[in-house]
């Protein structure tokens, strides 16, 4: 190894491109069809991928028998022009017949004739809908070896065993299409339907321990692309918010967040808790200068004559110092946390057009009032045996408040946080706006 050999810095615009045009999410995306289609030649197959559609739904709902799966699922078939895939329709397809009396087909079949149905061009082409499987985490596993990775995963719940029982004892098919109905929640309109409708199964009580047993495990198989809905709500109304989550795009963004507030109001804490919990990298501004100006650069000892005369360092070295900080490799793979920026209204507009863009700006407020009580608890005075504000700590606050306004109008998509409750709220606060999309 070279040991006189600089660490790699990655330009900041580079990871800033990146998650502008989402390449990681467009990546992610070429390669779980390429799992799935395991083509011959895969250079071809993928330029063909990139010049074609990308919004293909592959879409898969979870949720407890007789929550309304194959209702949502049939109005999405409608709706996307899709393919609706279920175990029944595979093991007719494989004139593969189960009654109530015999065991489900292994798991290994299944996932084998899902990866035969969903590799056919119809559904290649259209996208999918599947319902009715996986109903155990190593069932999805299994899945997600095969390379069948839904876009979408959706878990229609409902809050109570009442409730299914209730769907469960109205339910209605159509002998001739197949089509779902109930007999309070969803009655056809057309005569002719209604007439031909035949009872369905009744819901058991095995049936909901076993999906009580697994949903947990399942859910987890999923974490990352799931989303809740209440299946408890008319059927219209659970579609609707079905049609949203499908609207939404999933992206795998590295997190670059960026903290303004006054002193006091508890940046340097969540931040820390922010990096323990995401494994962010903490960058504090002022922590950083120090460290530049105990080497033996020129920049550093520029920075150095500023703080042996208690001047504040220019914003634009500082922000020099930042971009370099912000350009490591540590930074560009894991995301960073940061705060304590101290620009002047000048320096924060080349902030903003710097390649600086934050997938998150929050505002910490607080009071003056709360701002000078916390600043008063960190400083305690030995021969004067009390707590005390610096003048420059009041300086300081006075200049973040001239400032603010300023800042909030560079930044009018920023998120606002009360910063005077307790530490443990604000950062529920934060992280609830963190992972929203």
């Amino acid at each position: 190894m070279d040991e006189t050999a600089r660490p790699l810095r990655i330009p900041v615009a580079m990871a800033t491109y990146g998650d502008t045009h989402q390449l990681s999410h467009l990546m992610q995306e070429l390669l779980s069809i390429l799992l799935l289609r395991r083509p011959d030649d895969p250079i071809s197959f993928l330029i063909q991928m990139l010049t074609s559609r990308c919004d293909i739904p592959r879409v898969l709902l979870l949720g407890p028998p007789a929550v309304g799966k194959t209702t949502v699922a049939k109005r999405l078939k409608t709706e996307l022009r899709a393919v609706h895939v279920t175990p029944p329709s595979l093991l007719e397809d494989q004139s593969l017949h189960t009654t109530r009396n015999q065991q489900e087909p292994p798991d290994e079949l299944m996932v084998k004739l899902l990866h035969q149905r969903l590799t056919k061009s119809d559904c290649i082409s259209r996208g999918w809908v599947l319902d009715g499987f996986p109903r155990t985490r190593l069932q999805a596993l299994s899945l997600q070896q095969a390379g069948i990775l839904p876009r979408h995963v959706v878990l229609l719940e409902a809050p109570g065993v009442q409730v299914l029982q209730q769907r469960s004892e109205g339910r209605m098919f159509d002998p001739l299409t197949g089509d779902l109905y109930h007999r309070t929640f969803l009655w056809p309109d057309d005569e002719g339907v209604a007439g031909r409708l035949e009872s369905g199964r009744s819901l058991t009580e095995e049936q909901l321990q076993q999906y009580r047993r697994e949903v947990t495990g399942l859910s987890s198989a999923y974490q990352h692309v799931l989303k809740v809905v209440n299946g408890d709500q008319p059927p219209d109304d659970v579609y609707r918010q079905v049609r949203s989550v499908l609207q939404t795009r999933r992206c795998s963004r590295t997190p670059r967040i960026l903290l303004f507030g006054p002193p006091g109001s508890g940046k340097t804490l969540q931040a820390g808790r922010l990096s323990d919990k995401y494994r962010l990298v903490d960058v504090c501004c002022g922590q950083l200068l120090r460290s530049v100006a105990s080497g033996a650069s020129r920049l550093g000892k520029q920075i150095q004559t500023y703080l042996d005369e208690g001047q504040t360092v220019p914003g634009l070295m500082e922000l020099q110092v930042v971009e370099e900080r912000l350009g490591g490799v540590d930074c560009s793979v894991r995301g960073w946390v940061l705060h304590g920026l101290h620009p002047d209204l000048q320096q924060a507009q080349r902030l903003r057009e710097r390649p600086l863009l934050a997938t998150r700006v929050f505002f910490l407020e607080a009071t003056d009032r709360v701002c000078l009580e916390r600043i008063r608890g960190q400083r305690y005075h030995l021969v004067k045996n009390q707590f005390q504000t610096r003048p420059e700590d009041l300086e300081a606050l006075r200049r973040y408040r001239d400032l603010v306004q300023d800042l909030q109008c560079l930044y009018p998509d920023a998120v606002h946080i009360k910063a005077d409750q307790d530490p443990q709220s604000v950062f529920e606060s934060l992280e609830s706006k963190l992972t929203s999309n």
